[in-house]
């Protein structure tokens, strides 16, 4: 398929252009047409082109929002313009594209070898690591799967920890009770979390995360249980997150997002209508044991 991967070129020298001189998207297509000239007289394909360079410009704030949440230490502009793009196209291949045509190992190796040939020294490990980030999100492939199966370049046991603090929140209104979730850009229903300080006591921490993320005031009663994964940093490579989870209540008031970190949504709702929510596998535990706890009082 060498005659796609130019085709991915011309197309990532044209979102290369279009943003260094920060032109509306409506040039851009002009720009593709003088690359293909210049760069591809002989290619057939144009339609692919054209209609990838309009699809990505299409999802652009999309892609943006995935890349900070894939790469939370990497402002969208502290990203050279060239890893910014190589992300756009391969993240639009991998979250958007028709998988028959660009399985998701395509789309991560293509964009690979763009970051390599086009930029610097370490543009291709850099665009491995976020893409890889965001494929172990679709789904959370294999997040439940023991540590000595996970292919990772150091041992288990040597890999940073990223300790987090998360929880359950409710309220109780009436004869009903609600659950806080939040909603993220990958499309799953979730628990609000964040990262614990350091020296920080759990229980504190996860008080101070939550009113940070949802606005919600929350007084802790229990501890629900402990997770931990393997996730992939644009900077550390593999690190392991330690998810602390707690239920706690809080007052029925309106929730407030803070939207970073690639959450687009924040709901109460009845407990009694969580059930086709679409949450992610290890989850799912907690929510039950909260739900029975409730269920309880």
């Amino acid at each position: 398929m060498a005659n796609r991967h130019l085709a991915r070129s011309v197309v990532l020298q044209t979102l290369y252009e279009w943003d260094f001189r920060k032109l509306p998207q409506n040039a851009a297509a002009g720009l593709l047409s003088r690359n293909i000239r210049e760069f591809a007289p002989d290619l057939t394909d144009s339609e692919f082109l054209r209609e990838l360079l309009s699809h990505i410009l299409g999802k652009q704030s999309d892609l943006d929002r995935i890349i900070g949440k894939a790469a939370p230490d990497w402002p969208l502009d502290k990203i050279s313009t060239v890893d910014r793009n190589v992300l756009r196209l391969g993240l639009y291949e991998l979250l958007f594209a028709d998988k028959k045509e660009v399985p998701a190992k395509v789309a991560i190796n293509e964009a690979i070898e763009l970051a390599k040939t086009f930029g610097g020294e370490n543009s291709g490990k850099f665009v491995n690591g976020v893409l890889g980030s965001v494929y172990k999100e679709l789904g959370e492939p294999g997040k439940d799967a023991a540590p000595r199966k996970r292919k990772v370049d150091v041992p288990f046991e040597d890999m940073p920890i990223k300790k987090l603090v998360g929880a359950v929140v409710y309220a109780k209104e009436g004869k009903d009770i609600y659950l806080a979730l939040v909603h993220d850009i990958f499309g799953h229903w979730t628990l609000s979390k964040g990262k614990l300080l350091e020296n920080e006591e759990p229980s504190l921490g996860v008080v101070r995360k939550i009113k940070e993320e949802i606005n919600a005031d929350i007084t802790v009663k229990e501890e629900l249980g402990k997770n931990e994964y393997v996730a992939s940093d644009p900077e550390a490579g593999k690190i392991r997150k330690q998810v602390h989870y707690f239920l706690g209540e809080s007052a029925y008031t309106p929730l407030v997002l803070e939207k970073t970190g690639g959450l687009d949504d924040v709901r109460w709702f009845k407990m009694k209508d969580i059930l086709e929510l679409n949450f992610y596998e290890d989850i799912l535990p907690l929510i039950t044991k909260a739900v029975n706890i409730l269920l309880k009082k």
